[in-house]
């Protein structure tokens, strides 16, 4: 607290007590581990952490935020019925809730809650009764079982590729604006492995920290965006992207994950929402569409 409130007599204010009760903690602390935590300093600030202080404070804020993320999880009012699901926030808007509608029309007795999330803690610290997350696994922190596959290929909107020349084939792709995502399963480099040309300049372009932000940008005619198939195909489907290199993709395995607390097993209604995920995805699965999903593999 100290230290978030830059010193002794601000964290007094904040906590509701006198500050020489603050300082009188402080100095019990540094007394029980044998080291110095603070320090003086000069100028209007007064005090400072050293090396060992700082480390010290930035656990206890880690610990007290999941303190406080928990205890906040716990007191929303849950009952029997209730799911809580964790994901990434592109794959939450961009393949969960076009299917929630559907989802709640069929189970309209559950209430399945989607957690956007950042950290990828596992699912029971984070106070979630699943997640579904993007990588390879086996994943750490859980029982983990694979849902999708995906495919990645090149995407523009109908616009940029007029204004290009109606790109056809990798080769076109040389001299295009690249947009790249931060998701390391989704790099150019993958690309050019497997399609090239070597001549395709994958260290150029601007960066996004997330798949929906790429395909936003695409969307809006900024450059050619490396998609993932699963959550493209909405844009796709509607017209506003399109698929100009035809089957030419690469194959990505298990790339899509259940994941369940390692420390509990999961209640009839989590047990539920995971048997819809799995039809979902068999679904797809069976469904013929432009993206190739079911003939598809390391195509040139």
């Amino acid at each position: 607290m100290t230290r978030a409130c830059g010193g002794v007599r601000a964290a007094a204010r904040e906590l509701g007590v006198a500050h020489s009760s603050v300082s009188r903690h402080l100095a019990e602390l540094e007394a029980w581990m044998g080291m110095e935590l603070t320090a003086r300093a000069g100028g209007r600030r007064g005090l400072a952490f050293t090396r060992r202080g700082e480390e010290l404070a930035a656990a206890a804020l880690d610990g007290l935020r999941a303190i406080e993320h928990t205890v906040s999880m716990l007191r929303e009012a849950r009952s029997e019925h209730s799911v809580h699901l964790g994901t990434v926030p592109s794959f939450a808007v961009r393949w969960l809730l076009p299917r929630l509608p559907a989802f709640e029309t069929s189970h309209p007795h559950l209430e399945l809650s989607v957690v956007v999330e950042k950290r990828l803690d596992p699912p029971e610290r984070a106070g979630l009764d699943l997640a579904v997350r993007m990588g390879r696994g086996p994943l750490a922190g859980g029982r983990g079982e694979p849902l999708l596959d995906d495919l990645l290929y090149p995407v523009m909107s109908p616009s940029f590729w007029e204004r290009h020349g109606r790109p056809a084939t990798p080769a076109d792709l040389v001299g295009l604006r690249l947009l790249h995502d931060r998701d390391p399963e989704a790099s150019w480099e993958a690309w050019r492995e497997v399609h090239g040309p070597r001549t395709l300049d994958v260290a150029r372009g601007p960066r996004f920290t997330s798949t929906d932000l790429v395909l936003r940008a695409a969307v809006q005619g900024q450059g050619v965006a490396l998609a993932r198939h699963q959550l493209a195909r909405e844009d796709l489907a509607a017209g506003l992207l399109r698929r100009p290199l035809g089957a030419a993709s690469v194959r990505l395995e298990d790339a899509y994950w259940i994941v369940l607390p390692g420390t509990s097993f999961p209640s009839a209604a989590t047990a539920t929402v995971v048997a819809w995920l799995k039809r979902e995805a068999a679904r797809l699965r069976e469904t013929p569409d432009e993206g190739g999903m079911e003939r598809s593999g390391r195509s040139g």
